[in-house]
């Protein structure tokens, strides 16, 4: 007989807010000339991940995904759609679950510490980083005119290094402080 996994009430309860978060740290937007605004959504993503795990923390980014995808205006500047997914930044929103992948599983395994555990948000992001690059490059290419991956780092990524840094600083410390709690109430 095979064995079905479903999720608790309160593991469903901790993504929702998890996703709600992630919702919030969008709409929290400076617009930049580049065509990707600075938000807090890797921020959220990240913290969210660090404190849920991995199982809990991919599923509270493939909903906020999904929320966006039909239509609900969860991505930066309140957009919602599948046009948002589909455009050149949908990448990087897509590339939150490889993070929150990354991320949560660091925290299932190095949930203490605040080094290891900012190392592998980096290492999320930078995959995030990578996946909606390469999106950007392909999309951009198709709808404008042809551009390069180097133009692509400078316009997508170089502008939010540094930014991101302190995201992730952010995160990881406070992901490493509140997940011991967090998880003592998925499982209560």
């Amino acid at each position: 007989m095979e064995k079905t996994v479903t999720a608790a009430p309160r593991e469903i309860a901790f993504g929702a807010i998890g996703a709600a978060l992630i919702a919030l740290c969008s709409w929290i937007s400076i617009p930049l000339p580049s065509m990707v605004p600075f938000t807090l959504q890797t921020f959220g993503v990240c913290f969210a991940a660090a404190v849920l795990g991995r199982r809990t923390g991919a599923r509270c980014v493939a909903a906020y995904v999904l929320l966006g995808a039909v239509g609900a205006p969860v991505f930066a500047g309140f957009r919602g759609g599948m046009g948002a997914l589909l455009g050149p930044t949908g990448g990087y929103i897509i590339g939150f679950y490889f993070t929150a992948l990354i991320v949560g599983a660091a925290g299932e395994r190095w949930g203490g510490s605040v080094g290891k555990m900012a190392a592998a948000m980096a290492l999320g992001v930078a995959v995030c980083y990578v996946f909606g690059t390469a999106w950007f490059v392909n999309v951009y290419s198709r709808k404008n005119a042809p551009v390069g991956i180097l133009t692509a780092l400078s316009w997508c990524v170089a502008p939010y290094l540094v930014p991101d840094g302190l995201k992730i600083l952010l995160a990881a410390l406070l992901g490493v402080r509140l997940r011991p709690t967090v998880q003592r109430g998925l499982r209560a």
